[in-house]
């Protein structure tokens, strides 16, 4: 029977990259796998037709002369100077190392290392400190290494010994059919060490907890959720594996008069009717402690806003730049009238003429629009 092209085999096109090569051989190998399909005698000639092709194309030199001469690149030991041109050993190598870690490499290996976990820790600033910004102390709860024994978990004196189970590898392995399966060794628990006279402050952990003080550098300009990375400031690894990484989570507490949207801030500002309507000025504080001057022109209205620029956030990592303050204007109604304040006010109210209250006029003029048009109909 004539063998099907490689490139069909795997399903790909002959100028195919070879991340294209691998990740549709990783696929059809886990489809066709026979421990997938148990007694499936075509899935297990699939399965080594899949391997025989990734064999060859994966190969700068072999995928050359496949690509020139065909199959025949590999007959009568062209290419390889004899035998069989499939090397399923390396092949089904591969495709183990690429889904399930190492395999089958045994090799010199130590107590297995592993890296800390990481931290979070959670810091609550206020809008100003996100302005100016500051320097926090925090204290920090954590897994550090046991100075009693160095973070090795034996007692002084002694030392871990090799775990007989898994000759110090940390794993172990398992025949399933045809499959090879290896899995953390259950004695050590992967560490590849026995510790039989264990530390008795850590009680063999090699860790204790302890409380840490770190000072961290809260730049000006963050945000709310902004996130600060301290490297290796984490929980301690083991073995004398390295610490993980310490995360600073950002909250910025409300503020009184301001409110901030990115880098621009905004503040409410009441005035009176008088100032409203003849105009003005007035005061308004900015966050860097100052205070800065609104100009009120004549017959403004309750919410228009004055954009005073350069006055809100600086920008993190901006290079100096700032947002801007935006000032809107409450116009108070006035209360606790006196008696000749309020005959003065209906005096005003009758010397009132037509464009005296445009929106007023404008929105009586609408509805008297909409009534007659709802008599008509």
């Amino acid at each position: 029977m004539s063998k099907r092209d490689y490139y069909d085999v795997l399903n790909c096109k002959k100028g195919a990259t070879v991340v294209e090569l691998k990740t549709s051989y990783r696929k059809l190998a886990m489809e066709f796998h026979p421990d997938k399909n148990p007694g499936d005698h075509t899935a297990e000639i699939k399965f080594k037709e899949i391997n025989e092709a990734y064999d060859v194309l994966k190969d700068d030199q072999k995928r050359a002369a496949y690509d020139r001469f065909g199959h025949a690149a590999f007959e009568q030991g062209g290419g390889r100077g004899g035998g069989n041109p499939f090397d399923f050993a390396s092949s089904f190598t591969d495709i183990f190392d690429d889904l399930f870690g190492e395999f089958g490499r045994g090799g010199k290996q130590g107590r297995r290392q592993n890296r800390g976990g990481d931290l979070r820790y959670n810091l609550e600033i206020s809008l100003e400190e996100s302005f100016k910004g500051r320097a926090a102390k925090i204290t920090v709860p954590t897994a550090v290494a046991c100075e009693g024994c160095g973070g090795t978990g034996a007692e002084t004196g002694s030392k871990a010994e090799q775990c007989p189970t898994c000759s110090g590898i940390g794993k172990v392995r398992a025949q399933n059919g045809f499959f090879t399966i290896e899995r953390t060794c259950p004695q050590c628990r992967g560490t590849g060490k026995i510790i039989r006279n264990p530390c008795k402050q850590c009680k063999g952990q090699g860790q204790v907890q302890k409380e840490r003080t770190l000072s961290v550098d809260v730049p000006s300009g963050v945000e709310e959720g902004t996130r600060i990375r301290l490297s290796g400031e984490g929980q301690a690894g083991l073995n004398g594996g390295p610490a993980g990484d310490l995360y600073i989570f950002i909250s910025v507490a409300p503020h009184a008069i301001f409110q901030r949207d990115g880098h621009d801030l905004y503040c409410r500002a009441p005035i009176s009717f008088v100032q409203a309507t003849l105009g003005g000025s007035i005061e308004v504080p900015t966050l860097d402690g100052g205070r800065a001057k609104v100009n009120i022109p004549e017959a403004t209205q309750s919410g228009r806003q004055f954009r005073l620029r350069g006055k809100g956030m600086p920008v993190l990592r901006g290079g100096g730049m700032t947002g801007d303050l935006y000032v809107e204007v409450a116009v108070e109604t006035p209360s606790k009238l006196s008696k000749k304040q309020k005959e003065l006010l209906k005096a005003f109210e009758q010397e009132s003429g037509q464009g005296t209250n445009p929106e007023a006029e404008g929105f009586m003029a609408k509805l008297k629009e909409f009534w007659n048009s709802g008599e008509k109909a």
